[in-house]
């Protein structure tokens, strides 16, 4: 036997365009639709993505996306995307100049606001008393922005109960 490494399809960002194509194919058959276009903001969100569950979690996606899409344009609601992609980003980066100036110091205003209301909350995001409820959002709305920040949670749990000590 000889190990044959595939690599993921994180590290095949340009095979995403043809596999979609032919998963909006073959899917579009199975639901009697037809598709004449897919819409390029689409495949630059798919190309974006880490697609964490690889293949598998591509094949997901563009089946829901071909049942509920209603016009003769493939696309997908960003949001499906969204909430996962932030998951797995990088911290947020900021141009230089005097608009990059003011949106950092909103990124790291909010990051502020969200670090203390997760650490009188013990790290907990949802849930009674916890940093969403405190904050007056919705939990899925605070971890995107807390994974879209690079904010730590288990150091602020730990930042708690070492305060207690």
């Amino acid at each position: 036997m000889f190990p044959i490494r595939i690599p993921a399809l994180r590290e095949r960002k340009d095979d995403i365009p043809l596999l979609v194509e032919y998963l909006v194919e073959r899917n579009s058959k199975k639901v009697g639709k037809r598709f004449r276009h897919i819409q390029k903001d689409t495949l630059a969100l798919f190309q974006e993505y880490d697609w964490p569950g690889n293949i598998r979690e591509l094949q997901n996606v563009v089946e829901r996306a071909v049942i509920l899409c209603e016009n003769e344009t493939f696309s997908i609601d960003e949001a499906w995307l969204q909430g996962k992609a932030l998951q797995h980003s990088k911290p947020v980066t900021l141009r230089s100049g005097m608009l990059a100036a003011v949106e950092k110091e909103f990124a790291d205003r909010q990051r502020q606001i969200i670090e203390s209301a997760l650490e009188a909350a013990g790290g907990r995001v949802s849930g009674e008393n916890g940093a969403a409820e405190r904050l007056g959002v919705a939990p899925q709305t605070l971890d995107s922005k807390i994974a879209s920040l690079g904010i730590d949670k288990r150091k602020l749990k730990t930042a708690r109960s070492k305060k207690k000590l």
